[in-house]
């Protein structure tokens, strides 16, 4: 079979196999593209499953040590808000994207993480304005192609709300859709977040997130339409992907304000610290990184962090690196379900409940993820549908290092150099050469 010359990858943020598992026949959109391609169902993530990490995960086929974006935000413990890994020069080796540019493929992308400045044809990048001087409008066209971001934005910026969901969704699915008809890419990336923001801020199973699942089964629907009436449907694979699940909170855990009341740093009233700091936490919510400088109590560090209510586990920088996480840190700690780890240093307790009036404000979730990939039921899912994928294929488990190279096969292009996953050969037609 000759190589398929569109692929579409549609990132329904926090998407679960519990979803498609409980949810498949409410779901008119994805149950038709489950019967007629491939499901692979149980995915597990990378270490931490945060939202950056696992959206270059996907695209490199690497683990965070090797791709360089070990976390959402970048380490500024002076900032209330820090920078997230918004640009590509963070990442350090090939992305798919570079791969079908090489090969004079055209590509687009829609909010996917990771991505400003990159060399993507049309791309919306994700990132807002995190300095007093600047609005959304110039970050926005420093890291996005300008002249396309101004077009979709006098097309479509009216269904637009800010960042609020699921106006931001309606705003990203109408700009893929034109994209899609007009522009016809040989590759394009979207990333949805609606059902994310709802589990953050309405908890994981809430009518609320179950709401948008249902929201983002029709915009699925849209953007494959969007192929039919470009003509393209008939060569287009199409993957729909989650790239973590969520777990349900009542706790947050400040391991900063513990660590100012051992001296190890110093607090400052607006939770952030100063720049003299010996041990310091970097939160990736279900989890925590933990970075020291001419510290020599490791053991002593380990023993208090291990006594604090709610830690599940916590193991060396080595360990976590092994892991594919940060090899930089010196102690990378898990939380218990129902438990999450925030960086303010000058909290009343070290441990406090999340108050209900306090949901939606920065730090405050009802659901969160960033937690160990092997959780029970914490996996995430996969389908694949399309003129190179065998109806009814499906295969159980999967890693999501394994997705990469899967979509690069899509494509007919390969990533040079040794890969931690494999291509999931088992959902193409027999016929593919």
């Amino acid at each position: 079979m000759a190589t398929n010359q569109h692929l579409v990858i549609i990132s329904l943020d926090a998407l679960g196999f519990r979803d498609l598992r409980e949810h498949q026949a409410a779901l008119p959109v994805l149950n038709n593209l489950m019967n007629g391609g491939a499901w692979v169902k149980s995915v597990t993530g990378i270490y931490p499953t945060l939202t950056y990490p696992s959206h270059t995960t996907i695209i490199t086929g690497q683990y965070p040590r090797v791709h360089g974006i070990v976390n959402n935000t970048k380490i500024q413990p002076e900032r209330r808000s820090p920078d997230w890994y918004w640009y590509q020069k963070d990442v350090k080796v090939p992305t798919l994207y570079d791969l079908a540019r090489q090969q004079k493929m055209t590509t687009a992308a829609f909010l996917w993480p990771v991505t400003a400045g990159s060399k993507i044809t049309y791309n919306l990048a994700e990132i807002f304005p995190n300095r007093i001087w600047t609005n959304q409008v110039l970050v926005s066209l420093k890291a996005s192609s300008p002249l396309f971001l101004l077009k979709m934005n006098q097309k479509y910026g009216h269904l637009r709300h800010g960042i609020k969901q699921p106006q931001l969704d309606e705003f990203i699915t109408a700009c893929a859709v034109d994209t899609l008809v007009h522009k016809k890419p040989n590759l394009t990336m979207i990333h949805l977040v609606d059902m994310d923001s709802m589990r953050h801020r309405y908890g994981v199973r809430s009518k609320e997130a179950m709401a948008a699942l249902h929201r983002l089964d029709h915009h699925v629907g849209q953007l494959i339409d969007a192929t039919k009436r470009a003509g393209t449907f008939a060569e287009t694979n199409f993957v729909i992907l989650g790239d973590h699940y969520q777990i349900n909170v009542t706790h947050m855990i400040h391991l900063n304000t513990l660590f100012a009341q051992k001296g190890w740093l110093t607090p400052r009233q607006d939770q952030t610290f100063e720049d003299d700091w010996t041990v310091m936490a970097k939160t990736a919510d279900g989890s925590t990184y933990i970075y020291t400088r001419n510290f020599d109590e490791l053991a002593k560090l380990k023993k208090l962090v291990a006594e604090v209510e709610g830690v599940e586990t916590a193991i060396t920088g080595e360990q976590a690196a092994k892991r594919g996480a940060d090899p930089a840190c010196t102690l990378m700690v898990e939380a218990k379900e129902g438990y999450y780890f925030t960086d303010e240093s000058r909290r009343p307790l070290v441990v406090e409940p999340v108050h209900p009036a306090t949901l939606g404000q920065p730090d405050r979730y009802h659901g969160v993820h960033g937690y160990d990939p092997t959780k029970p039921d914490y996996q995430t899912t996969l389908l694949v549908n399309g003129p190179a994928v065998k109806a009814g294929a499906r295969i159980e488990r999967a890693n999501l290092v394994d997705e990469a190279p899967t979509f690069a096969r899509l494509l007919g292009l390969h990533f040079d150099g040794p890969m931690p996953g494999k291509c999931l050969d088992g959902i193409f037609k027999e016929d593919r050469e």
